[in-house]
């Protein structure tokens, strides 16, 4: 249970760095200027968002053999170690409504969908089978990328090495992505 943490932990922390999400958290504090409402909008959003991932890999876990699980979890890996090399942006700037809260819960939500650190949770859920440990962990990654640009801003954004956090971030799916991939053909 504790590998199962600590790995969804840093996988999604680093794999966040330079993310859409992140970039979504940094515009909603350029604009509304409320981190606490924004942190707790990212929080919410974040655990509904990987709560439901995670029931999707813990249930893919259990119907498909360890071998099969280890495989497609390896692949999905691989996949988004490339992924990763490939910074994100966001699409629209424009972020409505009143509520900081409001706006973040349901911008973050959507913004998540489809995101490597949803994926990495389906992944992680379905390879762990611990649903508490790798949504806490993938939570706090989460967290832990998003707060510090939330609260500190673009001077914080600004002066992160982000192309070698990429390769970090892919490095590390790629070694995780072959570790599965071990377990699936010489387990």
């Amino acid at each position: 249970m504790i590998e199962a943490f600590l790995v969804s932990l840093s996988t999604v922390s680093i794999a966040e760095m330079g993310d859409r999400t992140q970039l979504l958290s940094l515009v909603l504090a350029a604009k509304f200027r409320k981190p606490w409402q924004i942190t707790l909008g990212v929080l919410l959003a974040t655990i509904a968002n990987h709560a439901a991932a995670g029931l999707i890999g813990v249930w893919f876990g259990r119907v498909f053999t360890p071998t099969v699980v280890n495989l497609i979890v390896g692949l999905s890996l691989v996949a988004m170690a490339v992924w990763t090399l490939k910074p994100d942006t966001l699409e629209s700037e424009s972020v409505s409504g009143k509520s900081a809260f409001l706006a973040t819960l349901a911008a973050f939500f959507i913004a998540e969908i489809g995101d490597k650190t949803q994926i990495a949770t389906i992944a992680l859920a379905a390879a762990y089978r611990s649903l508490f440990a790798v949504v806490a962990g993938t939570t706090l990654g989460m967290m832990a990328a998003n707060i510090p640009v939330i609260f500190l801003g673009s001077g914080f954004a600004s002066r992160l090495p982000l192309r070698q956090i990429h390769v970090a971030a892919a490095t590390l799916f790629f070694v995780l992505g072959f570790v599965f991939l071990f377990r699936a053909f010489w387990h």
